[in-house]
């Protein structure tokens, strides 16, 4: 599609959504008159709502096609002028934090889909690779993690009496480790992208490789249901964010690299600015993940069975909820 036919058949939407957000005080008159029934001014709000959506997506699909500058700067001043009429009574509100998470992160994870696309390769590929390898080869293991951590993993997945995947600490002290540590891995995965993208790249596949190579390896030790009944459930939401964490640092990495027709600094910025949406929901996936990890995953009174059955559900979920939450409404 052409900047021209993609202006032409969306210019309707963004005229609607310019008129809209041309009119706030009229439409305050005519609700200190009474003209607007209270359903009425749900369905303005909701049609308003709906506009913003699609004019976002639409930016996105501007800047990922490197439309001309006069049409994307278009875009960005009316999403941002229209962000202000929505969020102008309740920055922080807890209507603020619902629709960040009900309406743009999904739509954010969905803009963006060949930065998703590349780090989903670049952290699965190796995850796969290395543990069908490591499997096949254990002695891949001790090549990418020491003696000693090896033999910490036999007794985390063994058949000691301690919660799975831990050799000590309460629930509740493994609760903020494991925050820390996810959202270490994943703030690697995203600051890195400053180094043109490559960083969020190595950082994907190393974790990739480190995690693969050990499920081959405590698979052949015969401790697979052991870890990975322990992994389904919080893995849905922890390895989703992490490659939601890399996407977003690739974000970074391609503003830098291919700026368009801007100055590298406003590519950045304007990319910085998209990418933090990201941010904030790869935090709250985290701390869902370090929640499940600490409380459900190690259990061992849960039959393996019973653990599987939520993991499943918990993906589908999962991929439901970035797939199609937030989606505008089509007429």
């Amino acid at each position: 599609m052409t900047p021209l036919q993609f202006e032409t058949a969306h210019d309707p939407v963004w005229h609607e959504l310019e008129k809209a957000c041309a009119s706030p005080g009229r439409r305050r008159r005519r609700k200190e008159v009474g003209a607007d029934t209270p359903a009425e001014a749900r369905t303005d709000r909701a049609r308003f709502a709906e506009l913003y959506r699609a004019t976002c997506e639409h930016l996105a699909l501007a800047q990922s096609r490197s439309y001309p500058v006069a049409l994307v700067e278009r875009l960005e001043a009316l999403t941002a002028l229209a962000h202000q009429r929505i969020y102008r009574q309740a920055d922080f509100g807890l209507g603020r934090l619902a629709r960040l998470f009900l309406v743009d992160f999904p739509a954010a994870v969905r803009a963006q889909r060949t930065a998703m696309l590349v780090a989903l390769a670049a952290f699965a590929t190796p995850l796969v690779v290395s543990g069908i390898v490591g499997y096949l080869d254990p002695g891949l293991v001790l090549s990418v993690h020491d003696v000693q951590l090896v033999e910490q993993y036999e007794r985390m997945y063994g058949g000691s009496a301690e919660p799975i995947g831990r050799t000590d600490g309460s629930d509740w002290a493994m609760f903020g480790h494991y925050i820390q540590n996810n959202l270490g891995i994943a703030f690697q995965c995203f600051a890195s992208g400053l180094f043109f993208g490559i960083g969020s790249i190595l950082y994907l596949v190393l974790n990739g490789v480190m995690a693969g190579s050990v499920a081959g390896y405590l698979t052949w030790r015969g401790h697979g249901e052991n870890f990975y009944s322990f992994v389904v459930t919080h893995g849905a939401f922890e390895l989703t964010a992490i490659v939601i964490a890399g996407a977003a640092g690739l974000m970074l990495g391609g503003a830098l690299l291919a700026p368009g027709r801007r100055p590298r600094l406003a590519a950045l910025k304007a990319a910085a600015g998209q990418a933090i949406v990201l941010v904030y929901g790869v935090t709250a996936m985290l701390v869902v993940a370090a929640a499940i990890e600490a409380f459900w995953s190690s259990a061992r009174w849960v039959d393996p069975g019973v653990k599987y059955a939520v993991g499943a559900a918990c993906w589908a979920m999962v991929l439901a909820y970035l797939a199609f939450q937030g989606r505008p409404q089509r007429r």
